[in-house]
């Protein structure tokens, strides 16, 4: 991980982990690995300039998640950590998360009877088939909240053609979920000519899965980590009013998933400039002159730059330009330009 000190050095994008449990020092510590190579623990604690304690525990969490491997030595600090691909690694991380949810699921029962305005569907296929009749004849609106991370290719398969139904006819669909937005219609290419499309927002937490069809009819599972055990519907209005209540307050909390995931972040032309430079070796002095300012106005851009990012050294704010794709990364790095010599006067020598 050895570089220049000046030089900045921009990394690829590359999936969080913090959707999927992970701490946000480990996610910084994966993106670190992925974009640099292998490296050893003080390796980390110096590009990073963050604490021992904090580089360890995040290794520990990757390794443990099998995010990264290792060869056992002697000692912790001599240790070499090698990270393994990202798709590789959200792959496991959503098999996992899938196997947990469909732990210890029970047998699909006989719907329970329920008094006026109360139905039991008996499992989430019997939810799906209700879905479907009410999507049938929403005329107003369909609001969703989904507590998963991932769906199963069975949600997937039937929930978008659903959302596209409802889409097309002019019902408004919001969604507010937990995980980025990964399904067809986001930004699809069967969206409307009128630019229509659900609303969809993240947050870090939801309280319940949910869907509410026309503010009159609101289905819930009865059991909130047990989707396969079947769902409530209910058509009472207070409650249904309260569920909507609910919702409009978690909606109102949360955001876009881009601006969730990544600020909204545009470089000046200035300030593009001096980070393509920076990216391609110069120091602060060569990329000073390049753009006829002085190494001291570098150094103001560049802290101003660290401020609005939030993070702590200029290693940090190259991977996160990189990250948000601010700044190009070069396939071959330049080496710095140097500055031009003065000629030298020609020695004098006494006989």
């Amino acid at each position: 991980m050895s570089r220049s000190q000046d030089a900045l050095v921009t990394g690829a994008p590359v999936t969080t982990l913090v959707p999927y449990g992970l701490s946000p020092d480990a996610d910084l510590v994966y993106r670190t690995l992925v974009t640099f190579g292998a490296a050893t623990g003080p390796d980390l604690e110096r590009g990073l300039g963050m604490p021992y304690r904090r580089i360890r525990a995040g290794l520990d969490e990757l390794a443990a998640t099998g995010a990264v491997t290792s060869r056992p030595t002697a000692r912790w600090r001599d240790i070499v950590w090698t990270p393994r691909p990202p798709d590789e690694v959200v792959a496991a991380q959503r098999r996992a998360r899938l196997r947990l949810v469909r732990s210890g699921r029970q047998e699909a029962r006989e719907p329970l009877p329920l008094g006026d305005d109360l139905r039991h569907l008996p499992s989430r296929a019997a939810a799906r088939d209700r879905l479907t009749q009410l999507v049938a004849v929403v005329r107003h609106e369909h609001l969703a909240m989904n507590t998963e991370e991932d769906f199963d290719t069975e949600s997937a398969r039937s929930a978008a053609p659903l959302d596209r139904k409802l889409v097309a006819r002019g019902v408004r669909v919001r969604v507010l979920g937990v995980h980025p937005a990964e399904r067809a219609w986001i930004g699809g290419p069967w969206r409307q000519p009128d630019g229509n499309r659900p609303d969809y927002r993240e947050a870090p937490v939801v309280p319940m899965k949910l869907i509410v069809v026309d503010r009159a009819v609101a289905l819930f599972p009865v059991a909130p980590d047990d989707f396969d055990r079947g769902y409530l519907e209910v058509a009472q209005p207070p409650v249904v009013s309260a569920l909507v209540t609910l919702f409009e307050r978690h909606w109102d909390a949360a955001r876009p998933p881009q601006e969730h995931a990544l600020p909204d972040f545009a470089l000046d032309p200035r300030e593009r400039a001096l980070v393509d430079l920076l990216a391609q070796g110069h120091t602060d002095a060569t990329a000073a002159d390049e753009l006829r300012i002085s190494a001291r106005s570098v150094s103001y851009i560049l802290r101003g730059l660290m401020d609005r990012l939030g993070v702590e050294n200029r290693f940090q704010l190259g991977l996160a330009l990189g990250a948000m794709k601010a700044a190009e990364v070069p396939e071959e790095p330049q080496k710095p330009v140097p500055p031009p010599e003065e000629p030298r006067e020609p020695e004098e020598h006494t006989p």
